[in-house]
């Protein structure tokens, strides 16, 4: 795989990814409108137009929390990866369905104003200096303009285009949408709510958002603690005899960086750990052919020289390696991304290949 740009290659796990997302949108859907619209305060009599819009917006609600619970839950368990595989197909339906949730509020609730709909939106209530009837339209607005630009910037052109930081940073935006969200939801929804069923279901997820996300962040802080490597030139990683052949230890830089220390047919090589692609864990991969794949997304590089096979273009740094005994050391200094470094011989592994 590559962050060159190639039309979407659609494989057998896709197409299994998002029958079952689209499965689950049209169940939603279905026992929101007509298995269970009592529970769901839908005991006042509503038309059609409004019944629709309530049930496409808490389905954007709950897709939008699934999406921001899957990042998490892949960091504390990896039985959870393959959720974030294809997570962008699932945020482009999620656009979707909020725009169609858009649609019907639109043209029910604006649809008679004097003026044009979409500037009866903007403008029908500019009552922003106080809290009661505060205009959460414009929660909602800012949410599905941003939705719109992930979605839109979803295709890895993009990434190649913008560079794999910036459009991670872009992407990082998906975290103001979700709080928008919940503004918006607050603010104008559970004010007109007479049953609390759909509150207790929005407060739920997002306290399971946010858990979630401290939960990961405790945990990693807790590894990083422990792979924290001491200033110095040269630090240790670990013995050799801790090593298992195809994979990785990994060691945390006193600068920040991680390294990802492989065993590969009785020789060591040392990458850096985050993927060009999306800064995925490379150091999670296993090695087959002196390649590794990283466990996101399926890029694959040259342990020795960082670099992705041809016709691919993607590399990533390298680091010196040395031995002291069975201790593996390597070296602060990343290597320019792409830099051959000659496999070093594994103390006690001669011969193997």
């Amino acid at each position: 795989m590559s962050v060159k740009y190639i039309p979407v290659q659609w494989n057998t796990n896709k197409y299994i990814y998002d029958a079952v997302m689209l499965l689950g949108v049209a169940l939603f859907l279905y026992v929101f409108l007509y298995a269970a619209p009592g529970i769901l305060s839908h005991e006042r009599p509503i038309n059609s137009q409004v019944h629709n819009a309530r049930a496409f917006g808490a389905c954007a609600f709950v897709m939008l929390t699934v999406i921001l619970c899957i990042g998490p839950l892949a960091r504390l368990d990896p039985r959870f990866l393959p959720l974030l595989y294809n997570r962008r197909h699932f945020g482009v339906m999620t656009t979707f369905v909020a725009i169609t949730h858009a649609g019907y509020i639109v043209d029910w609730y604006f649809a008679f104003s004097s003026s044009n709909k979409y500037e009866a939106l903007l403008f029908a209530n500019t009552s922003y200096g106080q809290l009661a009837g505060f205009p959460f339209e414009a929660f909602g607005i800012f949410a599905l303009f941003i939705l719109i630009v992930l979605a839109a910037t979803s295709h890895d052109f993009w990434m190649k285009f913008l560079s794999p930081p910036l459009w991670k940073r872009i992407h990082y935006l998906i975290y103001p949408a979700y709080l928008s969200v919940v503004a918006h939801v607050s603010f104008g929804i559970l004010q007109d709510q007479q049953n609390h069923v759909f509150t207790g279901i929005f407060m739920g997820g997002a306290v399971l958002v946010g858990g979630l996300h401290l939960m990961a962040a405790l945990q990693e802080r807790r590894a990083d603690q422990a792979l924290l490597a001491p200033t110095t030139e040269w630090v240790h990683v670990c013995d050799v005899s801790e090593m298992k052949d195809g994979f990785a230890k990994i060691k945390l830089l006193a600068g920040g960086d991680r390294v990802a220390v492989y065993l590969n047919a009785g020789k060591l090589s040392a990458i850096s750990n985050a993927c060009a692609h999306q800064n995925g864990p490379l150091g999670e991969g296993k090695i087959i052919d002196c390649l590794v794949t990283c466990p996101w997304h399926g890029f694959q590089y040259d342990v020795a020289s960082g670099r992705s096979p041809a016709p691919f273009t993607e590399k990533v740094p390298t680091y010196n390696l040395k031995t002291e005994g069975t201790a593996v050391l390597v070296d602060v200094k990343a290597n320019p991304p792409g830099t051959y470094v000659e496999p070093v011989p594994a103390p006690g592994q001669e011969g193997i290949s």
